[in-house]
């Protein structure tokens, strides 16, 4: 005997009342599970290092990872892989630093080793990636060969970041004892953070809108950003791991840090996919043969990732007034860092109203998304550069 439907309710909401759970699967339920599991044994073999806060951001992280994994199911396979190298690197190292010199952990599961691979992926995603989409172009063709290696380098060099950085977090407490800490501390771990972002965040936008042939124009922008990575280790030796200088010992650094960094890697993939878009708008002007996506397309996902962006930007500007409040004893203090945050948020603010809104389309929003890159990139290092304030700890 069937339920009978309340004709008050329209379909489309019955529907959306059961399509979250209905589509869960016995291996959704299996991978919650594991993500708890994971849990639960960093909280029994961890205790002395974790007191409240962490104890809590550690199950609300596994809860984050098992939604994630649900709502994108290549996930499911990414976020156990990375544990699984990182714990690997972590029993190498058998507590001992000075075991570092092990084959395994010197050319790959160390933080350094996970990182470089990370770097050297991300070129090989590049190349992959322009080499493969100019063919596509030419025979109009979706997708190839060479593109689907591109996906793979980009998988793995997210997969090599994230477990560095784990390993990191590990080897931190080995180096300097109880004054260890998460690996998002200087600007060398924080752009490594970066680049895992941006190419988990493209992964889910190419395979959602199977655009394989934008790959390229997010890999160039990140290639630039591993030169930096790598100018930056070594004129300034940024890899090694240091203790946190007293501003940074507090536990909001760990979920302020992480969500600005979401909002990032959003506003710099929307950045380059304005790019992607200027090039389609001229070639449909020009009624040449399409090359690249359509632009309407390509709009569309840089619409979606910069209001992803626009909402974790927002969350760590909260989190960072919160911090700000807890150190310094106010929440706002028209720093240059605080100006410059609001001048980001204020920019995208303005974008998204003037495209729900105002109905505005086409080059202007491509052109508003590239100078908003420009913003973001002052405002997260040019401020550091250039200015001084309260944030001045952060400088280049």
């Amino acid at each position: 005997m069937t339920r009978p439907t309340d004709p008050a309710v329209p379909e489309h909401r019955l529907l959306a009342q059961h399509t979250v759970w209905q589509t869960l699967t016995a291996a959704d339920w299996l991978y919650a599970a594991l993500m708890f599991a994971v849990a639960a044994s960093a909280q029994y073999s961890l205790p002395h290092r974790m007191d409240g806060y962490e104890t809590a951001m550690l199950w609300l992280s596994a809860a984050a990872a098992a939604a994630l994994g649900w709502f994108f199911k290549p996930l499911r396979w990414f976020v156990p892989l990375s544990l699984a190298l990182a714990y690997g690197g972590v029993a190498l190292y058998g507590g001992d630093f000075a075991n570092h010199d092990r084959f395994l952990l010197r050319y790959f599961l160390s933080s350094q080793s996970a990182i470089m691979w990370q770097c050297a992926l991300i070129f090989c995603a590049l190349f992959a990636y322009l080499s493969g989409g100019l063919i596509a172009m030419r025979q109009q063709r979706q997708s190839n060969t060479l593109l689907g290696m591109a996906t793979a380098f980009g998988w793995l060099s997210a997969l090599a970041g994230f477990t560095g950085l784990l390993v990191r977090w590990h080897e931190s407490y080995l180096i300097l004892g109880s004054a260890g800490h998460i690996p998002v501390s200087n600007l060398y771990e924080v752009f490594i953070l970066f680049l895992v972002i941006s190419a988990l965040m493209y992964w889910y936008y190419e395979s959602r809108f199977a655009v394989q042939k934008l790959g390229g124009f997010v890999y160039l922008f990140m290639a630039g950003v591993v030169c930096f990575v790598l100018w930056y280790s070594l004129s300034r030796n940024a890899q090694q791991i240091q203790p946190l200088i007293p501003a940074l010992q507090s536990w909001w650094m760990k979920i302020h840090v992480p969500a600005n960094f979401i909002g990032y890697g959003a506003f710099c993939i929307a950045a380059m996919l304005g790019v992607a878009q200027l090039l389609a708008i001229r070639a449909e002007a020009a009624y040449t043969r399409r090359r690249l996506p359509e632009s309407a397309l390509i709009e569309e996902i840089m619409y979606k990732a910069i209001a992803v962006g626009f909402l974790f930007f927002t969350l760590a500007t909260i989190l960072g007034a919160l911090w700000a409040a807890d150190a310094w004893g106010r929440y706002w203090s028209w720093d240059p860092k605080e100006t410059w945050a609001f001048v980001v948020w204020l920019n995208y603010a303005v974008w998204l109203h003037l495209r729900l809104v105002a109905g505005w389309r086409g080059k202007i929003l491509a052109w508003w998304a590239i100078c908003g890159l420009l913003i973001t990139a002052f405002a997260f290092v040019g401020v550091n550069m250039f200015l001084s304030g309260l944030h001045s700890y952060g400088g280049l």
